[in-house]
């Protein structure tokens, strides 16, 4: 094949996409460029994953949809609208799911097991997607105006366990100032922030102390639900994220 027409190789095809949210281990050396997820260990999903089937909601480059397949889920699927630029659509310039793509092909999962729907987490239903051992729902909630209601329609497909990872106003409240002006503990709270108050973002909706999110999943249908943080004493607001794990009911 003469070198004009040579199939771009894996780190022409990573470096064509402009932005990479997640940092994904392609082999042979090459890795995206992104910057999430900060803390691997800290969402706490199943080392053993054999035989489960997934749903990964706002996906985007995919590393949690790959991390459960090389865990051994069965299947995954990843669902994404692509609502979510950061905050800067002309520096992030989302391209659907080319960089997803590129990740599964060089990876070597095939549509058997992996699986991806452009849909909104309101779209959600059991017709479409069948049913899912574990939801993983991470840095969704904040994004979203109905998030109770989105938590709703993940309950409605989930016959286990769900985690989510979401910024939280536990240490970090932008109506009071820097990182250690927050709503610790209890009562449970749910910050509105109507414009770009957190993070310059207009997608950035909600944010929960760990309190609120907890009951939040309990609400949706989970029961034995836990809540951390990232870490504590987060010096940047980029580092106040919290965490939930719920596990259904046995019927």
């Amino acid at each position: 094949m003469a070198a004009a027409e040579r199939l771009p190789s894996v780190a022409d095809q990573v470096a064509s996409i402009p932005f990479w949210y997640h940092r994904i281990d392609l082999g042979s050396g090459i890795t995206t460029p992104g910057w999430a997820p900060l803390s691997l260990d800290s969402y706490r999903i199943p080392e053993d994953m054999t035989g489960m089937r997934v749903l990964d909601v706002g996906a985007w480059d995919g590393f949690w949809t790959f991390e459960a397949l090389k865990r051994g889920a069965r299947e995954v699927v990843a669902i994404d609208d692509f609502s979510d630029f950061l905050g800067t659509p002309e520096a992030v310039g989302r391209r659907s799911w080319d960089s997803f793509d590129i990740c599964r092909s060089a990876l070597g999962w095939g549509l058997d097991r992996c699986r991806r729907e452009e849909m909104s987490v309101y779209e959600i239903n059991e017709g479409r997607l069948g049913r899912f051992d574990v939801v993983f729902c991470f840095g969704v909630l904040s994004h979203l105006r109905h998030p109770l209601l989105a938590l709703d329609f993940l309950s409605g497909v989930c016959d286990s366990g769900i985690f989510v990872a979401t910024a939280t106003c536990e240490d970090y409240s932008p109506y009071k100032g820097a990182p250690g002006n927050g709503n610790p503990g209890s009562p449970p709270v749910l910050e509105f922030y109507p414009t770009v108050e957190l993070g310059n973002n207009p997608t950035n909706w909600w944010a929960p102390n760990l309190a609120c999110l907890g009951l939040m999943v309990m609400a949706a249908g989970w029961s034995d639900v836990e809540v951390w943080k990232l870490t504590d004493g987060p010096e940047h607001a980029a580092h106040c994220r919290g965490f939930a794990r719920g596990v259904k009911p046995a019927a």
